[in-house]
């Protein structure tokens, strides 16, 4: 979601986001899908990717979301940020919006503070 939210939010001449885990799943949960569905962002066609060195090598932000101790080290250079956030797999719709908002939220003030918003 936090990608996905990214990359509408920043402009892309400024930066892309990838979204990546250490344990990704086969498919993008059907409930998450459903969710930023309704928020107008498409991510039935999206499919979770590792998380490897070489992605963390063209990173300059690494935003990882509450992976306590198997968070991966970023490289020097690459700036990191643990958000805290309730994990919306296996949820029911009512519990998974409120996370894609807040995640929206958080997505939008990083975007902003780091003069990377999308002229519109």
């Amino acid at each position: 979601m936090a990608a996905a939210w990214f990359n509408r939010l920043a402009d892309p001449a400024k930066a892309r986001a990838v979204a990546a885990g250490t344990q990704p799943a086969e498919h993008v949960h059907p409930v998450v899908v459903e969710a930023m569905k309704e928020a107008g962002i498409d991510l039935s066609a999206a499919r979770p990717q590792l998380l490897t060195s070489q992605v963390l090598s063209e990173a300059s932000h690494l935003i990882t979301m509450g992976c306590g101790e198997q968070c991966p080290v970023a490289p020097p250079g690459v700036r990191r940020s643990d958000w805290e956030l309730e994990d919306p797999k296996g949820g029911p719709i009512e519990r998974v919006r409120p996370i894609r908002d807040e995640i929206e939220r958080r997505v939008a003030t990083f975007v902003r503070e780091n003069g990377l918003a999308a002229v519109r």
